[in-house]
């Protein structure tokens, strides 16, 4: 691949935070940073920025940190105006000498990062992917939500005074949810248990309204992965959940080049741990871990109820392998090829 220094004057790295940016100039050819200025994380601003890449000249590529967080607006305003723009993650600090550590600094780190770069990333699409990433995200909290009330409920019940256990003797998880929704407060009841009931009462109905809101999210992300994408909707053990978290992480065509890219973008690509005659290899803890979880949950699905899926394991602890190595060796499905319309 030709380098990013063979193709552009100079990098402008950003180091982005919540109400300020910080830019970095820095020559393409020798690395030498030739000028910096921080702005406000709004239109202005980064009107400022572009001024400040156009008062450089030549060729320029903004490498920019967190373009799916705090760089998200500039990252819009520079596509639209035809910017080229690489996705940089935000990394963990790395110790410097006396502590030193400025905005500029990190700026400037951020742009000869972009040129040290074999492969430089794209930033993630907007519009459908963008949508779904939001309903994604949406539903996660919902759900954890209400299961967060569920536990609380359980946990109340259980040391709760004998009146109101009797209630919930015998129910399972969506009886005690049903009956606690609909307590009433006797009179005779005393504070404790008075209060109590109040409190099961509004953690059910919280619960109750959760669920529901999941899925309205969820029909919502079925409606667009339908539009979107529907042929990932026939590969086995793919539903909308699934397919919308696989879209949100592989975004657009040529954000991942090639099936290898995508394994190692989602942490199922085998990390090498020979030594000497010994071949091996460590699991994978890096990458997009929702990615990761959605490829489970799809090898998960295939090997319990998937024909082909379940003659592969049935060979494989033949060979001595455990489920653990199986689910490992097991190519993770490949997206399919993009259609020629979004």
């Amino acid at each position: 691949m030709t380098s990013l220094a063979e193709v552009v004057d100079v990098v402008i790295g950003v180091d982005t935070h919540k109400h300020s940016h910080t830019a970095s100039v820095v020559a393409a050819a020798t690395g030498a940073e030739l000028g910096h200025e921080t702005v406000t994380t709004d239109p202005e601003g980064y009107g400022q920025l572009v001024a400040l890449g156009e008062h450089h000249g030549g060729l320029r590529a903004w490498a920019i940190e967190s373009t799916g967080g705090y760089g998200a607006g500039l990252k819009r305003h520079l596509e639209a105006l035809g910017e080229w723009v690489i996705e940089l993650d935000r990394p963990n600090r790395p110790a410097r000498r006396n502590g030193a550590k400025s905005d500029p600094l990190d700026a400037t780190r951020a742009a000869r990062e972009a040129l040290a770069r074999e492969h430089l990333a794209q930033p993630r699409a907007a519009g459908d992917r963008a949508a779904l990433a939001v309903l994604v995200a949406a539903r996660r909290s919902a759900i954890e939500g209400a299961t967060v009330a569920q536990r609380q409920l359980h946990a109340l019940v259980t040391a709760a005074p004998e009146a109101l256990r009797a209630r919930f003797r015998g129910h399972k998880t969506r009886g005690m949810l049903t009956v606690a929704a609909k307590l009433g407060i006797h009179t005779s009841w005393d504070n404790e248990t008075a209060t109590t009931a109040r409190t099961l009462r509004c953690l059910a109905r919280r619960n109750l309204a959760l669920e529901g809101e999941a899925r309205d999210y969820e029909r919502a992300i079925l409606a667009i992965v339908r539009s979107w994408r529907p042929d990932l909707l026939d590969q086995f053990g793919v539903g909308a959940i699934v397919a919308a978290v696989v879209l949100c992480a592989w975004s657009h065509p040529g954000r991942c080049r090639n099936e290898a890219a995508f394994a190692n973008l989602a942490g199922v690509a085998p990390i090498p741990a020979s030594s000497g005659q010994t071949v091996r290899y460590r699991l994978n803890r890096c990458g997009d871990r929702q990615l990761n979880r959605a490829l489970h949950v799809i090898v998960l699905h295939r090997m319990r109820h998937d024909p082909t899926t379940r003659a592969y394991a049935v060979r494989r602890r033949a060979e001595g392998k455990t489920d653990r190595e199986i689910k490992a060796l097991r190519r993770p499905p490949a997206l399919p090829p993009a259609r020629t319309t979004p």
